[in-house]
């Protein structure tokens, strides 16, 4: 089963549930801003993707974010801010079960099919 986390009313997130119901695919949905992200998550996520790609730098929340939470940037900076701000996880971050998509990039999603 394909499990896509994200935040439900995201825009990102809205093309890709867009994207993944005109092809049909079946998919499980997690919101992990009311499910709560569990640091396990966190650290799986990482060791697939990286935490440079699931780290949402781009975002409204980033901005809002005091720069002395930011500093040092690194691995278990980034973690703690993610586990602390849900919303500075880069969307959708899709488990197809054999590994793991970061954001809506359709050449990528076109395996799923």
């Amino acid at each position: 089963m394909i499990r896509v986390f994200g935040i439900k009313n995201c825009d990102t997130m809205k093309k890709a549930f867009a994207w993944l119901d005109q092809q049909g695919v079946t998919y499980e949905f997690v919101d992990y801003k009311k499910a709560g992200v569990v640091e396990q998550h966190i650290d799986q996520w990482c060791q697939q993707a990286g935490w440079e790609k699931l780290l949402n730098t781009r975002g409204l929340m980033w901005r809002k974010i005091d720069a002395s939470e930011k500093e040092p940037l690194n691995e278990a900076t980034a973690r703690h801010l993610m586990v602390q701000y849900p919303s500075t996880i880069k969307r959708p971050v899709v488990d197809t079960g054999k590994g793991l998509l970061v954001g809506f990039v359709k050449s990528e999603f076109e395996a799923l099919k």
